[in-house]
């Protein structure tokens, strides 16, 4: 054969092609159960990091096999829900099955026909852990940031309400600035103690700094990194109006005050009597308001 013709050339080329690619998908093949696990390594470890169970450091420190063991000792339940807020499903504990974030961006799609269409099929992860007798349930979050998408979770105290954890994770956003929502430990310290407000619109915010907002269910935006903040904030807000049904309906009954019909939250202790002043004379206990 002429190795200067034309034939020679096209068909040196697809060889040459069809090896490579045969060669390429061999290894992406041969790769895949190790990336697959990785992946779910890492969302577990930023759930853990949220619950605030476990340190970040400490879950770095971790081999993949460790952060499984970590998850299973801490694992409760781990349930899907639908719009009304209804359980809809169940993952599997014994797998450690989660949401990876391309599950997470095809739920976020959905989330914003609900709130543009008023429905839409969510089938929303609810992740429920618990040691040293203390619960908490942590939800996920995804978005869009400046440079490309962003996710995290956000951990809730037993009332549902109570935020006691999060943690934020981003695909290519700014060094120094976007990419704080990740790395800047005081950032993520800032939602610590923060209320889940499902009645009002937005459930919460990130807001410029001087920016009026509620103090009880907000958090500064991080400097020099508007669009980011921004496009973490809406995450939030658009993903916990989504779960408002089932925070709501799953949060612990609250309690009758005595005597004039008021509401004390069901987490902490309500008074018998009712007065002038208040329905509860016990300090610790929820000051309810009197009813006419």
């Amino acid at each position: 054969m002429n190795t200067n013709g034309n034939i020679y050339t096209v068909i040196y080329t697809t060889v040459v092609v069809v090896v490579v690619a045969a060669v390429l998908a061999f290894v992406s093949e041969t790769l895949k159960p190790k990336q697959d696990a990785n992946v779910k390594a890492d969302a577990i470890s930023q759930m853990l990091t949220a619950s605030k169970f476990y340190e970040k450091s400490e879950l770095d420190a971790m081999s993949n096999e460790q952060k499984i063991d970590a998850y299973k000792a801490v694992a409760k339940s781990s349930v899907i829900v639908n719009t009304e807020g209804q359980e809809c499903g169940t993952l599997d504990l014994a797998k450690q099955e989660i949401y990876t974030t391309s599950q997470l961006k095809a739920q976020d799609k959905r989330i914003k026909d609900l709130l543009k269409n008023g429905t839409a099929d969510l089938k929303l992860p609810v992740f429920v852990f618990e040691k040293d007798g203390q619960t908490v349930t942590v939800i996920p979050c995804y978005g869009a940031g400046l440079w490309g998408p962003i996710w995290g979770y956000i951990a809730l105290d037993e009332d549902l309400q109570t935020i006691v954890g999060a943690y934020f994770d981003h695909d290519s956003e700014t060094p120094g600035l976007g990419a704080k929502i990740k790395d800047d430990p005081s950032f993520r310290a800032e939602f610590i103690g923060k209320k889940v407000n499902v009645a009002s619109d937005p459930v919460f915010s990130v807001v410029k700094v001087g920016t009026s907002a509620d103090e009880n269910s907000s958090v500064d935006a991080i400097t020099g990194a508007t669009m980011t903040s921004k496009g973490l904030g809406e995450a939030i807000a658009f993903w916990l109006k989504a779960y408002a049904p089932f925070l709501s309906s799953a949060a612990p009954a609250k309690e009758c005050c005595g005597g004039n019909g008021g509401e004390c939250d069901g987490s902490k202790p309500c008074c018998s009597e009712s007065s002038e002043a208040g329905c509860c004379s016990d300090s610790s206990a929820v000051k309810c308001p009197v009813t006419e």
